[in-house]
């Protein structure tokens, strides 16, 4: 989930708050690989939200989104044009859509935050691509995540790669700090220049959640609900967001379940 309401300091995060947050981090991962199954059409958001929100508190976790802001829903499901914090509802998936599921479980005081990228039956083309430069854009945001680096190494590269292949970048919602707290600092911008931002540390823990639009960058939000954002011209838009831990050699990608990261993500 993307917003920009940090407040506080970056926190360094002792030895039993990584520990604790590593274990809220692969419940989240899990919570996204359990309603997977059940993405297909015919499918209402809600009942997609219902599974998640049951499959938290099955596993002693409460969903961060409910009551967050007035927020009511364990977690966001945005649907084709959506850009992020769409609202799951009544909204029945078909053939063709594509869709973020995210989701953030509190788990004994801790906070992890993941969201993927879903397809509903055939996909164009158009859309796999989309989809797979996102996918692409997180990695390489994630390879930034060394010592020494800077926050804004993460967004120069993902803005870069997004760019070459005639994408735009979302730059109204960024990722953030994480572990403690729904949302701490650092902001983590996916447009940014390099060499910019606080220096990376070991025990820093934050999202990396680029939304990338396949036309123009800006966002609306739907003035009915005060959430749902959306691309201004229509055109697709996909996100992936893992939570990253930065050691003193690596990046460790704590909400990866499906061994996707399982080599640290070298510099």
């Amino acid at each position: 989930m993307a917003f920009r309401d940090t407040k506080s300091k970056i926190i360094i995060k002792t030895p039993e708050q990584i520990e604790g947050i590593r274990k809220a981090s692969k419940l989240a991962g899990q919570t996204l690989k359990a309603v997977a199954s059940y993405i297909k059409a015919g499918v209402t958001t809600g009942y997609i939200n219902d599974l998640a929100e049951q499959f938290m508190r099955d596993h002693g976790a409460i969903p961060a989104t409910i009551g967050y802001h007035g927020y009511t829903k364990a977690s966001c499901i945005s649907v084709n044009d959506v850009i992020c914090h769409g609202i799951p509802g009544t909204l029945e998936l078909r053939d063709g859509d594509i869709l973020n599921v995210d989701v953030t479980p509190i788990l004994n005081g801790y906070y992890g935050d993941t969201s993927s990228m879903f397809t509903i039956g055939e996909v164009t083309e158009h859309a796999k691509k989309l989809i797979d430069v996102t996918k692409e854009c997180l990695r390489l945001g994630i390879e930034q995540c060394t010592p020494g680096k800077r926050i804004g190494d993460i967004g120069y590269v993902i803005n870069k790669h997004a760019v070459k292949h005639g994408y735009s970048t979302v730059y109204e919602f960024c990722g953030h700090g994480v572990g403690l707290k729904f949302h701490e600092e650092p902001e983590v911008s996916h447009i940014a220049d390099a060499n910019t931002g606080p220096v990376m540390q070991p025990g820093m823990i934050f999202t990396i959640e680029p939304m990338i639009n396949a036309g123009k960058a800006r966002a609306k939000v739907d003035k009915n609900d005060g959430w749902t954002a959306r691309t201004i011209d229509g055109k697709l838009s996909a996100q992936f967001e893992h939570t990253i831990l930065v050691t003193p050699t690596f990046a460790e990608v704590l909400t990866d379940v499906n061994g996707d990261y399982e080599i640290p993500i070298w510099n």
